[in-house]
């Protein structure tokens, strides 16, 4: 009788997971290690939502393997945030693709050209070495070509390159692509620290609902 108790015992124990497999930890993400502080806090763009920011350029291979996460970080965004882009500008070619974004934006042609840019510079491998090319891309996608290349040179275009290269200043950007939450904290990828592009959309949902509970208290 005892023998039989005992298989018995063995055998609910067996089919019994461990307590501590029921559910896995929530991870803890810290600030120095997972996410840098922007100091001293920089303004934003989105007015009472919360900015999450993407700095990005069509010249970098990193960003567009990158588009996947972004687009699923933007569409997991609370009511009072807003996902936004600002192309960085570390070379010279980076600074052309910077002006045609900003032209693209004026003319209300970024949503439906951001995929299609990086597809036409990773996939069909188009040269892109001129303003000229990237005007003949924006052209296959509604832009009248002299109308944008004006677009492009315009003072108001070259005020924008000449903020967002303050903001990248400002914020520390070394690399790309890099998530910068509410102008306070710099999200990057970091072998290292085992932060690979689902992390760093995971970090930006973690402060962006800290930013949301901060914004409902008293």
């Amino acid at each position: 009788m005892l023998a039989r108790s005992l298989i018995l015992l063995a055998a609910l124990l067996a089919a019994s997971p461990p307590a501590h497999a029921a559910a896995a930890p929530t991870p803890q993400w810290q600030a120095g290690r997972d996410w840098l502080p922007v100091e001293p806090p920089q303004p934003t763009t989105t007015g009472d939502r919360i900015e999450v920011l993407e700095v990005f350029s069509y010249a970098c291979p990193h960003c567009a393997h990158f588009q996947p996460y972004a687009d699923q970080l933007k569409a997991s965004l609370p009511a009072d945030a807003e996902f936004t882009l600002m192309p960085a500008d570390f070379h010279p070619n980076w600074v052309l693709f910077a002006q045609g974004f900003y032209a693209a934006k004026a003319l209300g042609l970024v949503e439906q050209t951001h995929q299609a840019m990086f597809d036409a510079v990773y996939r069909d491998h188009r040269p892109m070495d001129s303003l000229d090319r990237i005007a003949d891309f924006y052209a296959e996608h509604g832009a009248d070509k002299p109308t944008f290349l004006s677009t492009a040179e315009s003072f108001v275009i070259n005020g924008q390159l000449s903020q967002a290269h303050r903001r990248e200043i400002a914020y520390g950007i070394d690399s790309t692509p890099t998530l910068v939450v509410a102008g306070k904290y710099r999200i990057v990828a970091n072998s290292g620290r085992n932060i690979g592009f689902a992390q760093m959309v995971e970090i930006a949902q973690y402060l962006v609902a800290r930013e949301v509970a901060a914004k409902k208290k008293p």
